[in-house]
C-alpha cells in the first residue's frame, strides 16, 4: 500500500520508512525542508511538503495515500502544551481525512502516560494525574476515529527507543554525566524503565498498519523495565565517571528538567501486542547497545 508517514525523517521515522519499502509498500513521507526531501529521496520514498501545523497539507497528504503512520511530535518540553496541542490538531486533519474510508492510521504515544508503580498493559488508559497527560487526549482522538470508519490504532514507545544515532533521554543523560562528572540515579535507582530497539520500533509499525485492529493500543516494548542503577552503572562505565545514588531534591538540580522522568517506575507488558500481531523484538537490549553503538564516542 502507498502509506503516508509524519517524522518520516527522524530517528525512528528512517528505520520506519525502510521497514516499510524493505516490505513492498510505497511511501510519502511529509518534509518541512529541503534537507528533509532529500533525505526521503535518498531512502526512495516520496516527497509531500509540510509541517505539522498545515493540517491542509496533512490532510491532502492521508487523503492520497491507502494509510497514514504519525510519527512526528514537537519535542519541546519547554512547551510541551502547545506541542501536545499540535499534534492533537495533526491527529484530528489525519483522521479526518481518512474518516469512512476503513484505512489504517497508526499513531504514536508513550508508556510514560501510564501510572507508575504496576506493570502496565495495553488495556490501561493513561493515567489521569499524569503530568504529560496533555498528550492522553490524542489517543482518545485516535482511538475514537475507529467508530468512524477508521482503522486506527496507537503504539506506545517507551522512553528508550535506542539504537545507533538515538538522541533521546539516555543520551540526555550521558551529557548529564559528562558534564557534570557523576553519573547519578535517584534514591536506590530501582525504579524502572521499558526500552525497545527502534528496528524493533519499526517492525511493530509496519504490522499495526497492517493488520492492528480498529481501536487498539499496542506496546512497543521488548524489555519490560531495566532499574535505572543498572543503566547508570553502565553510564559511569563508558565514561569512567562515578555512580552516585541523589536525594529527590539533589536530582531537582542535578537532571534539571530531566529529574522528572529520570525518578518514574514505568514498567511495561508487551504480551498482548505480541500475541495479537505475532511481533517479536530481536534487537540488542538497552544496555548492550549503550556499549555497543557508539553512545559514547
Amino acid at each position: 500500500m502507498r502509506v503516508f508517514v509524519t517524522g518520516a525523517t527522524g530517528f525512528i521515522g528512517t528505520a520506519v520508512v525502510s521497514e516499510l519499502l524493505a516490505a513492498g509498500h510505497e511511501v510519502l513521507g511529509l518534509a518541512r525542508s529541503d534537507a528533509a526531501a532529500g533525505a526521503l529521496t535518498r531512502q526512495g520514498a516520496g516527497v509531500h511538503r509540510g509541517e505539522l501545523s498545515d493540517l491542509e497539507s496533512l490532510a491532502a497528504g492521508a487523503r492520497a495515500c491507502d494509510g497514514v503512520i504519525h510519527l512526528a511530535f514537537v519535542h519541546d518540553f519547554s512547551a510541551y502544551a502547545t506541542a501536545a496541542e499540535t499534534d492533537r490538531g495533526a491527529i484530528a486533519a489525519l483522521a479526518g481525512a481518512l474518516e469512512g474510508s476503513g484505512k489504517p492510521f497508526v499513531s504514536t504515544s508513550g508508556t510514560a502516560l501510564l501510572a507508575p508503580g504496576r506493570i502496565g498493559t495495553e488495556q490501561d488508559a493513561p493515567s489521569p494525574d499524569n503530568p504529560l497527560g496533555a498528550r492522553a487526549t490524542a489517543e482518545d482522538r485516535v482511538l475514537a476515529a475507529a467508530g468512524r470508519g477508521v482503522r486506527s490504532s496507537v503504539v506506545r514507545l517507551p522512553p528508550s527507543v535506542h539504537g545507533a544515532g538515538d538522541h533521546g533521554f539516555v543520551p540526555m543523560l550521558i551529557q548529564v554525566a559528562r558534564r557534570t562528572g557523576v553519573s547519578a540515579f535517584v534514591a536506590d535507582g530501582a525504579n524502572r524503565w521499558p526500552a525497545v530497539h527502534r528496528l524493533d520500533a519499526a517492525r511493530l509499525f509496519r504490522l499495526a498498519l497492517e493488520r492492528a485492529a480498529p481501536g487498539t493500543r499496542l506496546h512497543g516494548v521488548a524489555e519490560e523495565g531495566l532499574p535505572i542503577h543498572a543503566l547508570a552503572s553502565v553510564i559511569g562505565e563508558g565514561l569512567g565517571v562515578p555512580v552516585r545514588s541523589l536525594s529527590r531534591e539533589e536530582a531537582a538540580a542535578h537532571f534539571g528538567w530531566l529529574a522528572g522522568f529520570i525518578g518514574v517506575d514505568n514498567p511495561v507488558s508487551s504480551a498482548l501486542t505480541r500475541g495479537a500481531l505475532g511481533w517479536n523484538p530481536q534487537g540488542a537490549g538497552l544496555l548492550t547497545d549503550l556499549r555497543e553503538s557508539g553512545y559514547f564516542a
